[in-house]
């Protein structure tokens, strides 16, 4: 009977504004099969730090945060603050 722990981003989505939406699963294995398992999230606004991030979730962090991704993200910040500073 061999038990091992694994963790793995089984999920990630992409919203309108270009938030990230990352789920966890924290497994529990015994012999190969799960016997026990819990799920964590987390969200990535456009422009945060990936630092420590699944390697998947910075390729898609690249590929979806543009500079315009980001502004427009930062203004609706703005917007809804009813703020003229930077967020």
């Amino acid at each position: 009977m061999a038990l091992e722990e694994k963790s793995v981003v089984d999920k990630i989505e992409v919203l309108l504004a270009g938030q990230i939406q990352v789920r966890r699963r924290d497994q529990v294995l015994k012999d190969g099969t799960e016997i026990a398992a819990t799920s964590h999230r987390h969200d990535l606004s456009p422009g945060d730090d990936l630092t420590g991030q699944d390697p998947r979730v910075v390729a898609i962090a690249e590929a979806t945060w543009t500079p315009e991704v980001i502004a427009a993200y930062q203004a609706s910040l703005q917007a809804s603050l009813g703020d003229s500073t930077p967020v």
